[in-house]
């Protein structure tokens, strides 16, 4: 597996006018930081940011990020954190985390699933509760994804975290008893929902109506 190259450049002034001012340039702020390191604060254009993303053939971008100011220099580093607007979901900001290349580290791997479960074409319904699994691991080893096969999945069966295949330098640190997905019934799922629960939602209900009935008065 390559790394994939992404430019950054030095910054040298923080606060929300500066990152207004890198945006309108197709900018966005950037922190580099790792286990022992001295924070560096960088710029990416956001558009090579986000095809370097799209580029990742695994659940974690693994990226060799290229440092530009009077010298050049590279750092293995993997996405710690996007921080998105919240209502157009844009980046605004990314933090990037230095990694040794010999050492493990854990990243989160997301689950998928193939087939049809035959618990589903009887009525069932599939809920995943684990969408992404925690797992330990050296950089170049990241799985692209968990696929679980649940074609033979019945009403009432489950997938545990125990049953997945792993490969010998790949951990998950974590119980391994706890459930990833399972099948379950329609009844079973409206009986989930406990009668307070259902009180509350009535009396959010009751209150919604009558703030609408003063706001009509």
């Amino acid at each position: 597996m390559e790394l994939i190259e992404l430019k950054t450049n030095i910054r040298t002034s923080v606060g929300n006018s500066q990152a207004r001012a890198l945006r309108r340039k197709k900018q966005i702020p950037a922190v580099l930081y790792g286990r022992g390191k001295k924070n560096v604060l960088l710029s990416v254009y956001l558009n090579e940011l986000e095809q370097a993303i799209k580029k990742s053939k695994t659940g974690q971008a693994l990226l060799n990020l290229v440092v530009q100011n009077h010298e050049t220099y590279t750092k293995p580093v993997i996405i710690k954190e996007l921080q998105t607007h919240p209502v157009k979901q844009n980046i605004l900001h990314v933090d990037f985390y230095e990694i040794d290349m010999n050492r493990k580290i854990k990243v989160k791997v997301p689950v998928v699933t193939k087939g049809k479960s035959k618990g589903v074409e009887l009525g069932g319904i599939l809920q995943i509760i684990r969408r992404e699994l925690e797992v330990l691991c050296l950089p170049l080893e990241i799985p692209k994804s968990f696929e679980i096969d649940i074609s033979d999945l019945d009403i009432g069966d489950s997938v545990h975290v125990k049953s997945i295949p792993l490969k010998d330098n790949i951990e998950i640190p974590a119980d391994v008893d706890f459930t990833v997905l399972t099948i379950v019934s329609p009844k079973a799922v409206e009986e989930a929902v406990p009668e307070e629960a259902e009180e509350e939602i009535e009396a959010e209900e009751a209150a919604a109506e009558e703030e609408a009935s003063k706001a009509e008065g």
